[in-house]
């Protein structure tokens, strides 16, 4: 009996420490995670619904807010660390990558498209929504094509790829618009209605998340030929594949189990904080191919 017992001992032994020897050690961003015991989240405060502050808790909400959620709860799991500290850092268009890059945060789940200018800077997860620019402007504004641009102003958002296609834009059709650039989603949106602009050019997901904040949504329409098109990443770091295999592995559990459409559903097809309104964004067919196979890289 007591020969038996020695045997389980070895055996049980040998089998754990071959378990610890095939758990690849902690590199990049997890090792960083697992010592600071704390992520830093970086978020956008007025991209809804994916990123933003809705309430006067100061705290993000949103549809890529609530993806990053779920990536931080298999990071915990991974680092067998529940109490791991939650921190956020706000993000621009134009400061979102060098903060990625240079350590400030962790993991930026926001509106953030791929392009591939952005993949020699940073590394981009399994997309999770696919967008196309369009343009919101006034149901009375005559408005229906880029065509009708000609002369007017159109504000657009500074930093993003949506300005840089405008601008070309303009000067290959010679469409002779006046390009405005603003500081964020929100103030284009500003001077939307203010009449400082005659149309907002942007992605088609963020042009329906204006469109709710205004007193009357259904003053407002969402028109024009579609342009550049892009789907939405988290991003992180380059060449830290442990860490983003977690991020692509998370995600694809949400995709393949179907979680993904509540998540979606509450975020755009449902009443959504601080208001209460719905953007009847639908998912789109694009979005659905990108769910049953999930890709990271930059739209064709």
């Amino acid at each position: 009996m007591q020969k038996i017992t020695l045997i389980g001992c070895t055996l049980g032994l040998l089998l754990g420490s071959q378990v610890q020897a095939t758990e690849a050690p902690l590199t990049g961003t997890l090792n960083k995670v697992a010592n600071a015991k704390s992520i830093t989240l970086g978020y956008r405060d007025a991209s809804v619904p994916f990123s933003y502050v809705g309430d006067h808790s100061g705290q993000p909400m949103g549809y890529s807010v609530d993806l990053a959620g779920k990536i931080v709860e298999r990071i915990k799991q991974k680092l067998d660390q529940p109490n791991l500290q939650v921190k956020y850092n706000l993000v621009t268009s134009q400061t979102r990558i060098p903060l990625v890059q240079n350590g400030t945060v962790d993991l930026e789940c926001g509106s953030t498209g791929v392009t591939v200018e952005r993949l020699q800077q940073v590394a981009f997860s399994y997309g999770f929504i696919y967008v196309k620019g369009q343009l919101l402007t006034a149901k009375d504004s005559g408005i229906k094509s880029f065509a009708d641009l000609r002369g007017k102003n159109v504000v657009t958002t500074a930093g993003t790829t949506n300005e840089r296609f405008l601008k070309s834009y303009n000067v290959d059709h010679k469409i002779d618009m006046f390009v405005i650039s603003a500081k964020d989603h929100g103030e284009a949106f500003q001077m939307l209605q203010s009449g400082r602009a005659a149309a907002f050019y942007m992605d088609d997901a963020l042009l329906y998340g204006e469109r709710a904040k205004a007193r009357d949504p259904h003053n407002w329409v969402v028109v024009g030929e579609e342009q550049s098109r892009e789907i939405y990443s988290c991003m992180v770091r380059k060449g830290d594949p442990q860490f983003l295999e977690l991020v692509n592995s998370t995600l694809a559990d949400l995709y393949s189990s179907g979680e993904i459409n509540g998540i979606y559903n509450r975020w755009f097809q449902q009443p959504i904080p601080p208001k209460g309104l719905n953007l009847e964004f639908p998912m789109t067919s694009e979005l659905k191919a990108i769910i049953a196979k999930p890709v990271s890289e930059p739209v064709q």
